[in-house]
Parts: structure tokens; C-alpha cells; sequence
């Protein structure tokens, strides 16, 4: 047996020490640094369905390595299908990470439940009978999904040879534990070699794992940073307590694209697809309130129309106040200042606050045109048109600069009954026999006489 080593690791961020340290001078966190078991002995390999020795690899020429388009596995969940790029592929790992208490279990378990396939639901964090409640309210007669509530690899491995899962959930990656390391289940050891587990078994059995992970206060996913190398796929599940929707994205995609986006809303009886973003994300009020402009943006392949509120007001204290939620602050002084300087409105001496509603980060430049119409409205108390709408970025020096995809983004805009939609001037427009009017502008001039007069 070789000789035990052990070194020092800090448990937010990861990061490895020759000794005992008080701060972490990656992360810069106290008290986080411990010390771990690195050389493990020699350990068996799990043995897989057939018995057989894996093979060897040799190398090929790149001209003779076929191209065929791997079969995915549908999942029946058309937002979950869509963020991974079609279905789950097989032998791929999926890791979906989120704040406590934002659905991932339910929707991890709403998934297992409606899948024709055999799927094995390993819980470390609930019981069977608290995993039942919950299948009742979704689908409580499934046929095809096993629950099995285990924390330890070795054991939970016995349980995957006997029953042969097509698909298998395990919940969560830092409540498992394996007896080759020395360490409490969730430490930076323990996460790292039980995902080395993982990964071994689906890229030689070709079964699917889906992984749940924790996150920290800072928003990013509990455990070594090398965690989220090993799989190939990390999803993040998004959204507010105070809203009733969340939002499904695509950090990193091996097989597909990562612009894709996923809405779900939360009902007592699970999460509910939503296949039309832009009708939820659009308040329906009848009578024209000022501050409030519709842009049209794209996530992945998905247009979407958005609501963007703004409200400018005297600054109270001596330094005004520049607030956003959704939408990059920095951003918004920018295009402050480009009104100030280029379209001469004075609102240096303003409060300025924005709002995207429905819950929702975008990040797209083509709303800065609607950012520019609410808060314009807003400062002079005139609301838009209804019908109106903004698909287009705008430069430092005033002017109206194209956007991509611009056709879709006015398909979409006509779909949902708008009227008019201002773009830039330098977008090249091949729609013919469109309802809607497409206003071409140069500068924030041609839009504020526009709407303003």
C-alpha cells in the first residue's frame, strides 16, 4: 500500500496548499482552508453490465471518424430538450446547479417521472416517502422511475448493475461520499472523486447522469472549479421567490448551444413549460402608462418580447441614484450619458431606476433602443403608443446601430399584434407583405421626434 499523503485545501474555492494557511489568498475567505487524504490506495474498478475489459484506444485519422449524428434521448420536457440542444445525449453528464428552494429537485424528479425509459432517482438529501409526496402531486402512477435513497458510491453502483437504468439522477453530487476517500461528504476530495466515479461509469456503460449541485453565496457551484470541466454539460436554474417563474440556462454545452434558455413556471402541481415567454413577460394594461417601452430581443433561437420600465425623478439626496434589476448598471450609465452628451437631455441631476420585469437578466444589446424610449417617457411623462416596439443598439455617439437576426426579431413583434417597430437604418430587410410598419432610424433624434414630436 503507498504511503498516505495529505494536503490542504480551501473548501469555497478550491484552491491547494503546501500547509495550514488562516486566509485563502485566492478567494480571500477565512477559516476555509482543511486538510484532506490526496493518495487514496489502490481501489478495483466497478465492474460494468458485461464484465468485459474496456478497450483499448488507438489512434484513428481524423477522414475516418465517422460523423453520424449521435441519437438523443428525448426527455418529453420541450425547455429542458431545447437547453441541452435536442435531448440528453447518451454517456454525457449534466450538471444543474441553483439556489435552495428553486425547483431543481422537482424538476429533475417532474422529468424522471414522465420519461418511458428506466430511470434511477438517487436521493441523498430527502427519504422515500418525502420524495413520494412530492411524485403525487406531479405524476403519481409512474411506472419507469426508481427511487433510491443512498449516499455512498460503492452501494449505490451495487444498485445500478441490478437494475440497469437507462437514466440515472442523482441528487446531490456533495451528499455523496466514497470509502476511498477519508473525508465528509461535500469537501473538495470527496466531490471530485465521486464525479470521477460518475463520469467512468456513463462513458463506459453510455448511460446518462444527471447531477444536482449546490451553490455557494456567490452564485457559483459548490466544489472544486475542476467539477465543472469534468461533465459536460452545466445548466443553471434561475429565479426569484418573489416571482412564480424560472428561468433554465446553459452555462456550458459540449453538444449544443449555449444561448438557449428554458422558462418554467411554478404551480403547486410542478413546473409548467412555457412555449410563449412573451405573453407573460408583457403586463396587459389597457391605459398608457408613461416609463414603460417593449423591446424585442433573442435568446438562443427564441425571440422574445420584453417589458422595460424606467422611472426618472428628482434627485432627493445630493448624488442621484442609478438602480437597475435585469440589466447591466454599467450599461445604463452609459446610455445616460450618450443622452446627455449627444441628444442634450439633462439627467445628470436625476434618479434613474430600471426594470425588467417578469424576473428576468437580458443582456442584449439590441434593447438599448427601448432602454433609451422608457426612460425618455418616463423623464417626460408621455407614455408610448401602444403598438410600439424597439429592436436596435445604440452607439456612443448617438447613432442607431443594426442588430442581428433583425427578420425574426419583427416576426415576432408582428405574431403578438405590435404595429410598429423601430430598427436601424443599416439593417438589411428582405420581409415583403408584413402587417407591420418597420421605422428605420440614424439617431436617438429620428426616434424621439418620432415618438415624442
Amino acid at each position: 500500500m503507498a504511503k498516505t499523503k495529505t494536503t490542504f485545501f480551501c473548501q469555497n474555492c478550491g484552491t491547494q496548499y503546501a500547509k495550514w494557511v488562516g486566509q485563502c489568498s485566492a478567494c480571500k475567505e477565512w477559516n476555509t482552508v482543511v486538510e484532506e487524504l490526496v493518495q487514496k490506495p489502490e481501489k478495483t474498478a466497478w465492474k460494468t453490465r458485461s464484465n468485459t475489459a474496456r478497450k483499448k484506444a488507438k489512434p484513428v485519422l481524423v477522414k475516418e471518424i465517422s460523423i453520424e449524428r449521435e441519437v438523443r434521448l428525448d426527455t418529453f420536457d420541450l425547455e429542458f430538450n431545447r437547453v441541452l440542444g435536442g435531448g440528453i445525449v447518451p454517456g454525457s453528464l449534466v450538471l444543474l446547479g441553483g439556489e435552495p428552494g428553486v425547483g431543481k429537485s422537482t424538476l429533475l424528479l417532474q422529468i424522471a417521472l414522465k420519461l418511458p425509459y428506466k430511470t434511477l432517482y438517487v436521493s441523498g438529501e430527502e427519504s422515500q416517502k418525502q420524495i413520494k409526496m412530492r411524485a403525487d402531486r406531479i405524476r403519481p402512477n409512474s411506472e419507469t422511475c426508481l427511487i433510491l435513497t443512498e449516499t455512498k458510491t460503492q452501494n449505490i453502483f451495487q444498485q445500478i448493475e441490478a437494475t440497469e437504468p437507462d437514466i440515472v439522477v442523482i441528487d446531490s453530487i456533495q451528499t455523496l461520499h466514497s470509502d476511498y476517500i477519508e473525508s465528509a461528504a461535500g469537501s473538495i476530495s470527496q466531490i471530485r472523486e465521486c464525479t470521477a466515479e460518475l463520469i467512468k461509469f456513463a462513458k463506459e456503460t453510455n448511460t446518462p447522469v444527471i447531477l444536482i449541485g449546490h451553490i455557494t453565496k456567490d452564485g457559483s457551484i459548490a466544489g472544486p472549479k475542476i467539477l465543472e470541466h469534468m461533465v459536460d454539460t452545466v445548466l443553471q436554474f434561475e429565479g426569484d421567490r418573489n416571482y412564480v417563474y424560472r428561468i433554465l440556462r446553459s452555462l456550458k454545452n459540449r453538444f449544443g448551444s449555449t444561448a438557449e434558455l428554458g422558462i418554467y413556471e411554478m404551480q403547486s402541481g410542478g413546473l409548467r413549460q412555457v412555449n410563449n415567454p412573451s405573453e407573460i413577460l408583457i403586463s396587459k394594461n389597457d391605459e398608457g402608462l408613461s416609463g414603460t417601452a417593449i423591446a424585442s430581443t433573442v435568446e438562443g433561437m427564441r425571440p422574445l418580447m420584453i417589458e422595460i420600465q424606467a422611472l426618472v425623478s428628482t434627485a432627493v439626496y445630493g448624488t442621484p441614484q442609478r438602480s437597475t434589476t435585469g440589466y447591466n448598471a454599467k450599461r445604463l450609465n452609459m446610455l445616460l450619458a450618450v443622452l446627455e452628451k449627444r441628444a442634450g437631455f439633462k439627467l445628470g441631476a436625476k434618479d434613474v431606476f430600471l426594470n425588467i420585469t417578469g424576473g428576468i437578466s437580458v443582456d442584449d444589446p439590441a434593447i438599448d433602443l427601448a432602454v433609451i424610449a422608457a426612460i425618455l417617457s418616463s423623464n417626460e411623462d408621455i407614455p408610448i403608443e401602444k403598438g410600439i416596439c424597439f429592436a436596435a443598439e445604440v452607439g456612443l455617439a448617438g447613432e442607431i446601430r443594426p442588430v442581428q437576426r433583425v427578420e425574426q426579431r419583427i416576426l415576432e413583434a408582428e405574431k403578438l399584434g405590435f404595429t410598429t417597430i423601430y430598427v436601424s437604418k443599416n439593417n438589411k430587410i428582405g420581409l415583403k407583405n408584413t402587417k407591420i410598419r418597420v421605422q428605420l432610424a440614424t439617431r436617438i433624434e429620428d426616434v424621439v421626434s418620432g415618438l415624442f414630436g
